[in-house]
C-alpha cells in the first residue's frame, strides 16, 4: 500500500477570511510546507494560474501539485458552461501533473457567508439530488476524458453536507464520479467517518486529512453561528491536535484498498496556531498512522 503526504495552503492564508494570514507570502507557505516534510501541496488564491509560472516555483521548492479547489456551479448551471469555466484549470493541472481537481459545489453554498447561520444552508430533496448527481456524473466523465479527473468534495454549509446527503449523491451518480473523503467535514456534519469509508470506499480517489476540535464543534449554536464563525473559533485543526482517531481512519482506508494522497487541510487562525508548527504536528501524526496502517509513504 502506497501513500503520499500533501498539505493545503489554507493553514497559511485563508481565501474566505483574508484576515487569517492575508499577509503571508506564497514563498513562506511553500518553504514551510516542504520544511515540515510534505511532498505535495494543493493550490490556493495566491498561486499563479499559469503552469509556466507556477511550475518553476514548485520545482524550486521541491514540491509537487497534489490537487486544488474548483468552485463549481453545476447545481444551478449546465454542463456545457462548467466545461468552459474549468478548462483553464484543467490545462494548468495537466501540465503540472496534478492527480485531480477538487470539485466544491458553491451554487447556493453559505460556506463563505459569515452572516448565514449553519442551519440555513441549502438542502436538497432526493429528487433534486438525483438531477444534480446525473449532471455531476456527465461532467466528471468529461473531465476524465480531458485527462484531469475531479474529486467531489462533500462540505459543511454546502448542499451536499451530511452523511445522508452523500449517500444519496453516491446512489444517484455513476461510479465514474470520484469522491474526495474529508474526515473533518463529515465529522462536523455529524456523520460516522468509518461507516462512510466502508460505504463509499470504491469511489474515494482523494483524502483530506482534516481533524476537528470536538468541544468547539459541539459548542456551536448552529442557529446563529456560521461556518466561518466555526473556523474562527477553532473548529478545525490538523491530525494529532484534534479529536478524531486518524489511526482508525487510515486503517479503514487501507483495508478498503485506498492508495494515493492524504492531504492535511486545516483552516484556522495562524496566530495562535503557527502554520509551520501545525504542519509539523500533522506530518508527524500522519507518518505514525500510515505506518500503523501498513502504508509505504513516498519520500
Amino acid at each position: 500500500m502506497k501513500a503520499k503526504l500533501g498539505i493545503a495552503p489554507i493553514a497559511w492564508s485563508n481565501d474566505d477570511l483574508p484576515e487569517l494570514g492575508g499577509d503571508v507570502s506564497l514563498e513562506t507557505c511553500l518553504s514551510e510546507a516542504r520544511m515540515a516534510g510534505f511532498t505535495g501541496i494543493e493550490t490556493g488564491g495566491k498561486f499563479p494560474q499559469d503552469a509556466a509560472v507556477l511550475g518553476p516555483i514548485l520545482k524550486a521548492h521541491d514540491i509537487s501539485l497534489c490537487g486544488g479547489w474548483y468552485s463549481g456551479l453545476l447545481l444551478d448551471s449546465e454542463v456545457a458552461r462548467e466545461k468552459d469555466r474549468i478548462a483553464q484549470q484543467i490545462a494548468t493541472f495537466k501540465a503540472l501533473g496534478a492527480p485531480c481537481i477538487v470539485y466544491g459545489e458553491t451554487a447556493g453554498t453559505i460556506q463563505g457567508n459569515r452572516m448565514a447561520p449553519l442551519n440555513t444552508r441549502r438542502k436538497l430533496s432526493e429528487d433534486q439530488i438525483k438531477v444534480y448527481a446525473r449532471k455531476m456524473t456527465e461532467f466528471a466523465e468529461w473531465c476524465t476524458e480531458q485527462g484531469m479527473p475531479i474529486a467531489f468534495h462533500h462540505h459543511m454549509a454546502a448542499p451536499i453536507e451530511t452523511e445522508e446527503d452523500l449517500d444519496l449523491m453516491m446512489k444517484h451518480s455513476g461510479s465514474t464520479l470520484p469522491l474526495l473523503f474529508d474526515a473533518g467535514h463529515m465529522a462536523f456534519a455529524g456523520g460516522d467517518v468509518l461507516r462512510v469509508i466502508d460505504k463509499h470506499a470504491k469511489r474515494i480517489s482523494h483524502v483530506h486529512a482534516k481533524d476537528i476540535r470536538r468541544s468547539v464543534v459541539d459548542g456551536l449554536d448552529r442557529s446563529k453561528e456560521s461556518f466561518l464563525d466555526a473556523v474562527l473559533k477553532g473548529a478545525f485543526t490538523v491530525p494529532g491536535d484534534g479529536s478524531l482517531d486518524f489511526e482508525a481512519i487510515a486503517k479503514r482506508l487501507a483495508s478498503n484498498g485506498y492508495e494515493g494522497w492524504f492531504v492535511v487541510e486545516a483552516e484556522q487562525d495562524p496566530k495562535p496556531n503557527p502554520p509551520l508548527k501545525m504542519a509539523q504536528i500533522g506530518h508527524k501524526e500522519l507518518l505514525r498512522v500510515m505506518k500503523a496502517a501498513g502504508y509505504e509513504v513516498a519520500a
